[in-house]
């Protein structure tokens, strides 16, 4: 539920300001972004723990239909369309900050410096239809689970992970994960809180750099404006 992961805030245009100094200047809270494109797009929201009936409230506010906020809790899985959701444990925290809230609570907690605790928080196993299975780690510690769950029982052959260090794992502490728990086919780097790429081309020193380094398998840097297409088997396929 933090900021950066339903959306605080937002730029005014696609690619506004810079990746070291980007343009966030307009607010989403108390909406957040994850429920103002849910209602413009009549999408799904899936989500655990004590999150759903949050966003259906949002959902309901703002005229879209709260029926869109949807639970899947761990150990169950939950089908849209062709893709299968599921949530898996995370390790990191999950409060509801006072400034997606309103009235006279939020103004209490704000003073108090608390946030509103909805439950542990989680990352997704995806089952796309091409039979890809993808695991978005979310912001994590290392976790039993990734060997038993994302690498044993659902077999995890694309890895979305976060190697930002000090809120998640590092990338030494990435590359562990990917190496030795779920070994996968294919990683894309996330969440990195750097600036790591200057003309679309790693720099050298990054923790970027030293996550593809200590990382046995392909490593794809996500780029602004830039798709990339992954077959069942987790071998990317195009745009990488």
């Amino acid at each position: 539920m933090h900021g950066d992961h339903v959306g605080d805030r937002h730029g005014a245009a696609p690619n506004s300001g810079t990746c070291d100094k980007p343009d966030i200047s307009l607010t989403a809270v108390p909406n957040t972004n994850s429920v103002n494109i849910a209602v413009a797009q009549n999408a799904k929201i899936v989500t655990g723990s004590e999150m759903p009936r949050f966003f259906a409230n949002k959902l309901k506010a703002l005229g879209g239909d709260p029926k869109n906020s949807q639970l899947v809790r761990f150990g169950a899985s939950r089908k849209v369309g062709g893709v299968t959701i599921t949530t898996v444990p995370a390790a990191h925290s999950n409060g509801v900050n006072p400034a997606m809230l309103e009235g006279g609570l939020a103004t209490l907690m704000k003073e108090a410096g608390l946030t509103a605790y909805v439950g542990p928080p989680t990352g997704y196993v995806i089952t796309f239809s091409n039979g890809l299975v993808a695991y978005l780690s979310g912001d994590t510690g290392v976790t039993a689970e990734q060997e038993t769950v994302v690498g044993k029982q659902y077999g995890a052959e694309l890895v979305v992970i976060n190697i930002g260090n000090t809120f998640t794992t590092g990338p030494k502490e990435a590359a562990f994960v990917v190496n030795e728990l779920i070994k996968p086919k294919s990683v894309i780097a996330s969440h990195a809180n750097e600036v790591a790429t200057k003309g679309c081309k790693v720099i050298t020193g990054t923790k970027t750099d030293t996550f593809m380094k200590a990382a046995s398998m392909p490593v794809h840097v996500p780029l602004s404006g830039k798709t990339m297409a992954f077959n069942g088997s987790g071998d990317c396929v195009s745009g990488c």
